[in-house]
């Protein structure tokens, strides 16, 4: 097997990891460890939020709805993802926070990877 190939399933793997498949958290020498991007399939039951704003933001972020209907919070405007395919993207300093209004399936991509933004876990609204 070549070390520097992995193949998984994000369900699978992203329940190990709050969902997070490639960043700087992962281990030195496995492919999925990156600074330079992370990658979350984020699967959330209806009600679920972040458990407090981002702030501070360092990072990009790309979100894209696969399933569900999913709130992004942002600090002049909320962003409604309804349909499969919807995304929104923020740069660099602008804070965000979330909640799932059904169950959904998020993709999100950061760049770069960096440390200090881990939260506890999402709580129910």
């Amino acid at each position: 097997m070549d070390d520097r190939v992995y193949v998984g399933n994000a369900g699978a793997d992203g329940a190990v990891n709050a969902g997070w498949l490639l960043g700087h958290f992962m281990p030195p020498g496995d492919p999925r460890h990156s600074t330079e991007v992370e990658v979350k399939w984020g699967v959330h039951p209806a009600g679920e939020a972040r458990a407090r704003w981002a702030t501070g933001e360092r990072r990009t972020a790309l979100l894209v709805l696969v399933s569900g209907r999913f709130r992004v919070e942002l600090p002049d405007r909320t962003v409604v993802l309804g349909e499969p395919g919807d995304y929104v993207v923020w740069g660099r300093g602008v804070d965000h926070s979330w909640y799932a209004e059904t169950e959904s399936v998020v993709l999100t991509v950061r760049w770069p990877s960096v440390p200090g933004y881990r939260v506890g876990p999402p709580v129910r609204r």
